[in-house]
């Protein structure tokens, strides 16, 4: 979770003015506000969050507690497969957290047929991420998303454009999953070679084999 610190400042002899930090991560942000309050010169100390949701420090307090037991620095490996021959499509995608002070892999995969593009299929793989991560309680953070389609990245990062209309439909799924779930999304294009775990999954999807696991890594 990323803020900035908002505060006025007044001296000792009563000048005032207003600061606003840079982003920083939330236990930094906590850190630096409550060693500017012990000079007893800072009043009205909030954060805001990348959704202009404004924090005092006990509620941050006790939110970054919370954080803790649930999932966190959280990060989403995805890929998709289309197979012309049987019109079918198989999505995997990887999730990596922190939970309780611990590290975990969750995996999942699955084969669909209504799809009729190899990047609709990679679209409907991120999908299927952002379902597994609602499902582990995952909101309110920064998430990186890793691929290798660059169409589905950079479309979504607002870089490329998307003329394809069942794209565009995928795209508005997913945006507007992640903006309920309070997700900050960071996406960023990754070498084939890199996202092999994802990969896999797909493959063993359009062969008929399920995978659902979640383990500590």
């Amino acid at each position: 979770m990323n803020v900035r610190i908002e505060l006025a400042y007044a001296t000792p002899k009563g000048t005032e003015t207003f600061f606003r930090s840079e982003e920083m991560p939330a236990a930094k942000a906590l850190l630096l506000a409550e060693d500017l309050e012990k000079t007893r010169r800072a009043k009205c100390v909030d954060f805001i969050d990348n959704y202009d949701r404004k924090w005092t420090v006990k509620e941050l307090k006790k939110q970054m507690e919370a954080i803790q037991t649930e999932p966190h620095d959280v990060t989403v490996y995805f890929d998709g497969g289309f197979d012309r021959n049987t019109r079918t499509s198989g999505l995997g995608c990887v999730i990596y957290f922190e939970q309780n002070d611990k590290s975990w892999r969750q995996r999942k995969n699955a084969l669909v047929e209504e799809l009729e593009t190899n990047n609709e299929a990679e679209y409907a793989a991120l999908h299927l991420a952002v379902q597994e991560m609602e499902l582990i309680g995952v909101h309110h953070l920064p998430v990186t998303f890793a691929g290798d389609s660059q169409v589905v990245i950079n479309q979504l990062k607002g870089e490329w454009p998307c003329y394809e209309p069942e794209l565009n439909k995928w795209a508005d799924w997913i945006e507007d999953d992640l903006e309920r779930l309070g997700i900050d999304p960071d996406y960023d294009v990754i070498p084939r070679k890199n996202n092999q775990e994802a990969d896999r999954l797909a493959s063993q999807a359009l062969k008929g084999v399920d995978v659902m696991s979640t383990r500590e890594v």
